[in-house]
């Protein structure tokens, strides 16, 4: 294990007071007064250094030799003095356990010393805000690593989501961590991406919905959750990681920015991330019409602001409008960019300067850091009773070494049962087309594949493991995850198993695919495990900068597959990957296929589970199967003319659309009705477009077993003032049922869902006719409703409703209340 450098310099001890301090201490210390207030009250002391010092961060433990985990690192890794560096005080502490493997205790008592001597150095006693990586988990070792966001999007569990995060927040919290860098918000656009493992799926509802539950158990916790990236960092040209993007307004403003502005103003997201990418030649570090106009004026957003690592220094060496790093930071405070993380480059002595020259108002400095202390205020970072340890009444002291020392579990039980939960829920069933599955318990099974047999391949990027524990193949995982082989043979302890690699994620070598092929001949079942191996910058095949010029599997996964097929053994694909692929050239040769997307240190078991039949499927895919690896992007909720047309040879219909997946057990839909009344074929149901109706059905369970089905709500526009997607997702709900039950689903919908971007700055809901769909995906249509918007069209603004309610209900309540 490492450990953070040790701060040298100063002395542990109180904070120093000064006659100038001491003159507004009783303002700005007293946690009665509104955060805003004291943060106004302790700017006005300050002077131009110390409050520039709030607006960078320090990556004390960042590695300049290479296995980079942000774009360019090794290029901007500058040596730390870090006496200076805490001079005046400090905004931000940049990853102290998440850049080296750290055991949890001594970094807790690490980073409480380094709190200790930052608020010693300044004469205010300003703490550093400590942010960590936590996608998937916290990103230190040791952590609980849950499935990644495609998984929650599978899930269609947002409550579930939200209990993750929670116990996410209470890992960092106990460590002294206040700001996690999560959730991602980017909707996916083009599955090349390799980031697309980072986001919940290709549907602005389904990411907004279950990443504001995210930014919800995040902060009940006391931690301070920042939205990424803001904003269209997904469609980058041709999936290609930092590409230029070039979005109309009517895409950004239906598409990529709802997600963000669902999280900020129902989940109250208290801090955002700038993008790297440019939209249209406009750098998002750069966008003041997006970060003030959209983001503040628009939306009220009162939280901070910080970049993207390095992304105020790329406006100068990568987008290249900025001709210095002066003026790179002129530039990104300007626009909004309150901090810059995560060390400074073009804040700090540079700012300060322009300030002195007048090339940039103090204003601009005046309003950030307002914004930083404010939040400080807001976590309780300036209060008087405050210590870098919050789940102890007293400070660690260097001579505490009892309590500093004492062993910090961020991998207990009930989180990992958590993780198993989730990761069961992710599972997507996608074909089961000759009732191989479940598995026979003494089946003979050839278990086949460079996924089957390594822990690796349940991780995404942001994994601990994946992201940094790479470069220390000397140290252990941290946490236990077991692979699917490990788990196959658990769940079915009577099937005589034999396993075979048949080739690696992306090597070239054919040398085991006869082996492979000789098990999967003799056996009754052959399980072919396939997938991506998770890392950074072009050493993995899925994750950030690993991105893919088509959706075939990677190296010779596709040779395999087909040898396996040409056997004649029942094949059941499992893909455990970060990105769909296309399997159109094989899927009607499967016996069963099976989507998981990197589903954490629980997901072998999981995926066993569902393999055994211990565990029904219920996931449902977050972004579509593509029949063709070249047919891309091809989202649902493109145009009319996104979709097959006879004006072009390509066909772009997925194999498997957003939304879909299978069960072991029968689900009925029965009595859809709308307002109470059955839905009618020949007459609509009338509504305001200020007002809202209720549609919904009867969910029955006519299987043998246990059950979850996603009932899913879809909206029609038939004719619009501009082109719209033939559908869109607007609720959704999970209802578990045992054998025989029935649940009543019901969806209050606003006429609100209907708004769509006439002009940039201006969404309407107007007059006319819609249809409202409950279907299984975006594919498969169970009940339609006819519904007739009358009155006035209206404008509408970030005020207007952004979701369904949602109603679940045993079916004679739900009779009573309709009666």
């Amino acid at each position: 294990m490492t450990r953070l450098p040790e701060p040298a310099g100063h002395p542990s001890g109180t904070t120093p007071e000064t006659a100038d301090v001491a003159d507004g201490a009783a303002a700005w210390r007293d946690p009665a007064r509104p955060a805003g207030e004291r943060a106004e009250q302790l700017l006005r002391l300050m002077t131009l250094e110390e409050k520039v010092a709030q607006l960078h961060g320090i990556w004390v433990g960042a590695d300049p030799a290479g296995g980079a985990v942000a774009p360019h690192q090794d290029e901007m890794a500058d040596p730390v003095d870090w006496d200076r560096a805490i001079a005046t005080g400090l905004g931000q502490l940049t990853r102290p356990f998440g850049s080296a493997p750290v055991d949890p205790a001594a970094g807790r008592e690490s980073l409480a010393r380094s709190q200790r001597e930052i608020v010693a150095a300044n004469r205010f006693g300003i703490p550093a805000l400590a942010h960590e990586e936590c996608l998937a988990g916290f990103t230190t070792w040791g952590a609980t690593i849950y499935p990644v966001p495609l998984a929650w999007g599978a899930s269609f569990d947002p409550e579930l989501v939200e209990r993750m995060a929670a116990q996410i927040g209470d890992s960092l919290r106990r460590v002294g961590v206040h700001q996690g860098l999560a959730p991602v918000l980017d909707v996916s656009r083009d599955p090349r991406w390799g980031r697309t493992e980072e986001t919940i799926g290709e549907d602005p509802y389904l990411v907004g919905t279950v990443g504001t539950a995210y930014v919800r158990g995040l902060q009940s916790t006391g931690v301070v959750a920042t939205l990424k990236h803001f904003v269209g960092y997904s469609a980058s040209r041709a999936g290609r990681n930092l590409a230029p993007v070039s979005v109309g307004a009517r895409e950004l403003a239906d598409v990529l920015l709802p997600p963000f502005e669902m999280a900020v103003r129902d989940g109250g997201a208290r801090s955002v991330m700038a993008s790297y990418n440019d939209n249209d030649g406009v750098p998002a570090t750069a966008d003041n019409a997006l970060l003030a106009g959209v983001l503040r004026d628009q939306w009220g957003f009162d939280g901070t602001v910080v970049s993207d690592y390095f992304g105020v220094t790329f406006l100068r060496t990568l987008h290249r409008v900025a001709e210095s790093p002066d003026s790179a930071g002129a530039l990104a405070l300007t626009a909004g960019v309150d901090v810059e993380l995560p060390d400074v480059h073009c804040y700090g002595d540079r700012l300060i300067g322009a300030v002195r020259s007048g090339d940039v108002p103090e204003e601009l400095v005046d309003q950030a850091a307002l914004r930083v202390l404010t939040q400080k205020c807001e976590l309780g970072l300036l209060d008087p009773g405050w210590w870098p340890t919050p789940d102890s009444d007293t400070p660690v002291s260097a001579g505490d070494g009892q309590r500093a020392g004492a062993s910090v579990d961020l991998d207990p039980p009930e989180h990992r049962a958590l993780a198993a939960r989730l990761a069961e829920r992710s599972v997507v069933l996608l074909a089961n087309t000759e009732g191989t599955l479940p598995l026979s318990g003494d089946a003979g099974l050839a278990v086949v594949g460079p996924s089957v047999d390594t822990s690796e391949a349940m991780l995404g990027c942001y994994s601990f493991p994946s992201h940094i524990g790479s470069r220390y193949p000397d140290t252990p995982e941290g946490v236990r995850i077991p692979s699917v082989l490990d788990a196959l043979r658990a769940e079915l302890p009577g099937a005589r198993i034999e396993h075979r690699r048949g080739c690696d994620i992306d090597g070239t070598g054919t040398s085991d695919i006869p082996d492979a092929v000789a098990a999967a001949r003799s056996a009754d079942v052959c399980v072919a495990v396939l997938g991506d191996r998770a890392d950074l910058f072009g050493r993995g095949t899925s994750g950030e900068g690993c991105d893919s010029e088509d959706l075939r599997l990677p190296g010779l996964q596709q040779e395999l597959l087909e040898a396996l097929l040409d056997t004649g053994t029942p094949v059941v694909l499992v893909l455990l990957t970060g990105r769909p692929y296309a399997l159109g050239g094989v899927a009607d040769r499967l016996a069963a296929a099976v989507q998981a997307f990197f589903p954490g240190e629980e997901g072998g078991r999981a995926v066993a589970g569902v393999l055994s039949g211990r565990v029904n499927p219920s996931g449902r895919l977050p972004v579509a199967i593509p029949r063709s690896p070249g047919a891309q992007p091809a989202s649902y909720i493109g145009p009319p003319l996104a979709h097959r047309s006879e004006v072009s040879s390509v066909d772009p219909t997925p194999l498997y659309p957003f939304g879909h997946g299978r069960s072991y057990t029968r689900f009925t839909w029965e009595d859809p009705r709308v307002d109470g009344r059955p839905v009618s074929d020949e007459e609509p149901t009338v509504a305001s477009t200020e007002g809202a109706v209720t549609f919904g059905c009867t969910v029955r369970n006519d299987g043998e077993v246990a059950g979850a089905d996603i009932v899913q709500l879809y909206l029609s526009d038939p004719v619009a003032q501009v082109t719209r997607s033939p559908r869109q997702l607007v609720g959704y709900a999970r209802v578990h049922l045992e054998p025989g039950a029935a649940r009543r689903v019901e969806f209050v919908v606003h006429a609100d869902l209907a708004s769509y971007t006439v002009a940039p700055g201006r969404r309407i809901v107007e007059a006319g006719d819609l249809d409202l769909a409950l279907a299984a995906s975006s594919a498969d249509v169970r009940h339609t409703a006819r519904v007739r918007l009358s009155g006035a069209s209206r404008t509408v603004d970030h005020t207007r409703q952004l979701t369904s309610e949602v109603r679940v209900s045993d079916p004679e309540e739900a009779t009573v209340r309709q009666s």
